[in-house]
């Protein structure tokens, strides 16, 4: 038996935004479960894109930034909101490189669509893998947390060594990093 996440509807009786932010909101839904009236409370996100950049070396990209939330600077793999309404994914995953990474890629594969908080967040992230790359013709230019970006490559195998002994602990990262090696693999 193969087994599969499957769509499961459920009567929402209310829906209220108690915060709006400026990139996502908190909501707090009423709705009936199991004969049970019940109140769930989640960021209601606009989803994100994020890239495994594997240069002609098999050296992944690798960008280290401040993350408030987390009090740290963290290694992760290119990654941005789908903030722009009507762009398809893999196009914003196109700019985010290029706009955090300053590359292009000729080659781009979906290596999958993840719900990375379930329990807390309706976000969905899909992780592509690009190669082929290239630099851009113009930097671009960086702010707020993007000004001070460090860059690394490293072989895919060290940066799968650096999640396994807890060096990188960005969920993204690690899921993009696994399933990247296991299509290589392939």
């Amino acid at each position: 038996m193969e087994l599969r996440d499957e769509p499961f509807g459920v009567e929402v009786i209310d829906t209220r935004t108690g915060y709006t932010g400026r990139v996502w909101d908190v909501v707090e839904d009423r709705l009936r479960y199991g004969g049970n009236e019940l109140v769930r409370h989640y960021v209601d996100h606009p989803g994100a894109v994020a890239v495994v950049a594997i240069d002609e070396r098999d050296r992944v990209l690798l960008l280290q930034q401040y993350r408030h939330p987390l009090q740290a600077r963290d290694w992760e793999i290119p990654a941005g909101l789908r903030d722009v309404p009507g762009e398809e994914p893999v196009e914003t995953a196109k700019r985010e490189l290029a706009e955090e990474a300053d590359l292009t890629a000729s080659d781009w594969s979906l290596l999958g669509e993840f719900a990375l908080t379930p329990g807390g967040s309706n976000e969905r992230i899909l992780i592509y893998l690009a190669t082929g790359l290239d630099g851009t013709d113009e930097p671009y230019p960086r702010d707020a947390e993007e000004a001070d970006i460090r860059v690394a490559w490293l072989p895919l195998p060290d940066a799968i060594r650096a999640v396994r002994d807890g060096r990188f602990v960005n969920a993204t990262t690690a899921l993009g990093l696994l399933t990247a090696a296991d299509r290589l693999r392939q």
